[in-house]
């Protein structure tokens, strides 16, 4: 259902300044877990929805930010197109808004790009109740400091999102999913070494017994990288890839240890760390473990990368990577810049944003 309720939220906003009572912004609540627990009155956008514009020949879609992403997939799906970071949704109900404001992207995220760099424009509510735009709905639209960017993956601590432009892509000619069994090590050795090929390649991981790989593109360059790699093609390929952007796999759901995500050197060896699953290329691990966060930290931060407890743990003290004194002055400055009051989110990413 399509439903402009920008002006409702402005008086909402309006109202919340005036009794500097905090905002929870919610949409479909698919991504509720991710981040520090807040505290603050729901503000729900999810009713804000519908696509506004969609034009296929030019590659763009924008969409209000309650828009649920299986209805831009779908409407996208019927032009042969789709959203080429393949946001996770974990729920039917995720919403463009969300995808945005997580910054979250799928198992294509080396080889096609992440969320961010497909944001082409946004409109946003601050926290003194004004509408602002940014960007548009070109790639060349950037004069000064791009805010689309700076927005995405900020958690709504810096505004809500109203309305999200974003190029698309068409599907690639084909498909195709190899699998073979080895250690993590290889695997990790493998995948940097294809990465330095001109390989279709359009996702890579290590599930810690098996390497996957998506070959993706004209048939002829898929097959001929399919010579170049070996291994046996996997019949359940586009099943798999599914589940892995879900979190579908036991993985990810079972067992009493907190789930971690690092972001590290994609060459960096297997952490020892506890249970691993090697995505991205090598770049991204994911870590079930019960070491103590500041030995899993100090680890990442060794690899030239940060950590992040994803899931489960303590909920209230540093899910993010510590910031640097200069860095979190930074972030401070642009919180006070688009939400004087502090209004949106508090503290669900640093406890003093």
């Amino acid at each position: 259902m399509s439903s402009d309720r920008t002006e409702a939220l402005r008086e909402r906003v309006v109202d919340a300044a005036e009794q500097k009572s905090a905002l929870a912004i919610t949409g479909g609540g698919s991504k509720a877990f991710y981040g520090r627990a807040i505290e603050g009155e729901a503000l729900a956008i999810g009713d804000h929805a519908g696509v506004i514009s969609y034009e296929p020949k030019e590659l763009v879609i924008t969409a209000r930010s309650g828009t649920p992403l299986v209805e831009i997939e779908k409407v996208l799906a019927e032009q042969g197109q789709r959203l080429p970071f393949e946001p996770p949704r974990f729920s039917t109900l995720a919403t463009v808004g969300g995808a945005v404001a997580t910054g979250l992207s799928g198992p294509a995220r080396p080889y096609a790009g992440s969320v961010r760099d497909y944001v082409l424009g946004i409109r946003l509510l601050n926290g003194s109740g004004e509408v602002l735009r940014f960007g548009g709905e070109v790639m060349k639209n950037v004069a000064g400091y791009d805010v689309s960017r700076l927005v995405t993956g900020s958690l709504g601590m810096l505004g809500m999102i109203l309305e999200v432009s974003s190029k698309v892509l068409p599907k690639p000619e084909t498909e195709l999913t190899l699998v073979s069994e080895c250690s993590s090590a290889t695997a990790i050795e493998s995948m940097n070494r294809w990465a330095a090929q001109p390989l279709p390649l359009s996702a890579t991981c290590h599930d810690g017994k098996k390497l996957w790989i998506r070959l993706a593109g004209s048939e002829q360059a898929v097959a001929a990288a399919r010579q170049e790699i070996g291994g046996d093609t996997a019949e359940e390929g586009g099943t798999f890839w599914l589940d892995l952007r879900e979190q579908k796999p036991a993985f990810f759901r079972e067992g009493p240890a907190p789930l971690w995500r690092l972001s590290v050197r994609s060459a960096t060896p297997p952490t020892g760390l506890g249970q691993e699953w090697v995505d991205w290329g090598g770049a991204q691990r994911w870590l079930r473990s019960e070491r103590s966060d500041q030995e899993i930290r100090r680890a990442a931060r060794q690899a030239g990368g940060h950590a992040l407890k994803f899931r489960g743990g303590d909920r209230e003290g540093d899910v993010f990577h510590p910031l640097s004194a200069p860095v979190a002055q930074f972030h401070r400055r642009l919180k006070r810049a688009f939400d004087p009051q502090g209004l949106f989110n508090p503290g669900r990413m640093y406890a003093d944003l």
